[in-house]
């Protein structure tokens, strides 16, 4: 079943909090849903389908549906890590196009950074029943050095440098200037993210996105309660989704899933990379933006180094303009888990709605795309393309 316009994002809304002492996570769940439902023009009470993941509390969605008081008719809590948010906007569309909900509500929310400065531990990123611990707990994996580890055999495999990596957060950070909740608002040049600390070769500081608190909520609705609605709406044209892990051993690491994902969402569309004119990617480094504008079709594979040096993510500079608010890199990853955020920009986007210095004049294509998990490892991903009203 096609969803190709019959769901319209009629809300979005990131909650400026970067830091958040003194609220709970159920709080910053309320905080944003109220944030995005205003922003559509809408209420609780028209609320009839709700989509969360990991982030939420105790039962996910059943705890969260109590505590904002709502009374559904369709619920999902699918967890694919930061690709979760994606895979949201992808099954509340589905359900629209259904009829099994009208109003559908997607909220991520954390408080991570809070958590950790009132010595609390971070969550376990090899729980005991993980299928993968007996073999990669024991060497002691971190995050950073799972992606390090893709980056470098990219750089083997193709002649990926470090100068053309910097380049994404060179990016990002004349963005995230003009983003007053950036967390990140100085521009840096190229020689600053090489000489920043190499915290896993090849990856510097500065290759690596924030950790921030905060969160952020998407409200989806049907054509006709878009039609009754007097905000500009977005339309939900293809999408698409997989997980790509290490299938028993046979392991290259230089794709992600958006090999399959985002073919997946241009057909549906109907439209090709081509016709793009704004893209919100993942970047939790700036290896996962470089690899996933290959997978997608930006470019060929073994390109992306070229294809992203010199500015050409930029806006108004550049070919794509990318990440415009600044991305995980500068500006936002709330519960390190960004993906929704990426959906957000890309509604401002094409409304109209971002930094005057960043806005793509007269966009209406647009793509966001998730990474959740590890380039080293397994993941989910997950790519959306929306469109103007008249897409």
């Amino acid at each position: 079943m096609s969803i190709r316009g019959k769901a319209h994002i009629a809300g979005a809304f990131e909650h400026p909090c970067r830091l958040a002492l003194g609220k709970t996570t159920p709080e910053l769940h309320a905080e944003v849903a109220r944030g995005a439902l205003a922003d559509a023009g809408l209420g609780m009470a028209e609320v009839d389908g709700f989509f969360c993941g990991g982030d939420a509390p105790g039962l996910g969605g059943v705890d969260m549906a109590e505590y904002l008081g709502l009374k559904l008719k369709h619920i999902d809590s699918t967890e694919t890590g930061g690709s979760s948010y994606i895979n949201h906007v992808n099954h509340a569309a589905q359900a629209i196009a259904a009829g099994h909900c009208h109003v559908a509500l997607i909220t991520l929310a954390g408080r991570l950074v809070a958590d950790m400065k009132e010595g609390l531990a971070p969550p376990s990123y090899w729980p005991d029943d993980t299928p993968g611990r007996g073999f990669e707990a024991p060497y002691r994996a971190t995050t950073v050095a799972m992606y390090a580890m893709a980056a470098r055999r990219h750089m083997h495999e193709y002649g990926t440098t470090g100068e053309q990596l910097a380049w994404i957060k060179v990016a990002a950070s004349h963005h995230a200037q003009h983003n007053e909740f950036a967390k990140l608002r100085k521009v840096v040049t190229v020689e600053e993210v090489i000489a920043s600390p190499m915290v896993a070769d090849p990856l510097h500081r500065l290759d690596c996105c924030v950790m921030t608190d905060g969160g952020g909520a998407l409200v989806l609705v049907s054509a006709e309660v878009a039609s009754s609605l007097e905000r500009t709406t977005v339309k939900v044209l293809g999408t698409g989704e997989t997980v790509k892990h290490l299938d028993g051993g046979r392991v290259d690491l230089t794709f992600t899933g958006a090999r399959v994902s985002g073919p997946a969402a241009f057909a549906e569309a109907g439209v090709a990379p081509a016709d793009i004119q704004y893209a919100s990617v993942y970047d939790s480094f700036t290896i996962t933006v470089l690899e996933t504008l290959e997978d997608l079709g930006f470019c060929e594979k073994g390109e992306g180094g070229r294809f992203v040096a010199d500015g050409n993510l930029i806006s108004g500079v550049g070919a794509l303009p990318l990440n415009t608010d600044g991305g995980g890199l500068c500006n936002n990853h709330p519960a390190n888990r960004g993906g929704i955020t990426k959906v957000i920009e890309a509604v401002r986007q094409i409304r109209g709605e971002a930094h005057p210095e960043v806005q793509v004049p007269g966009c209406t294509l647009a793509l966001a795309h998730a990474t959740g998990g590890s380039l080293g490892s397994r993941m989910g991903s997950a790519t959306v393309i929306l469109g103007s009203a008249d897409a």
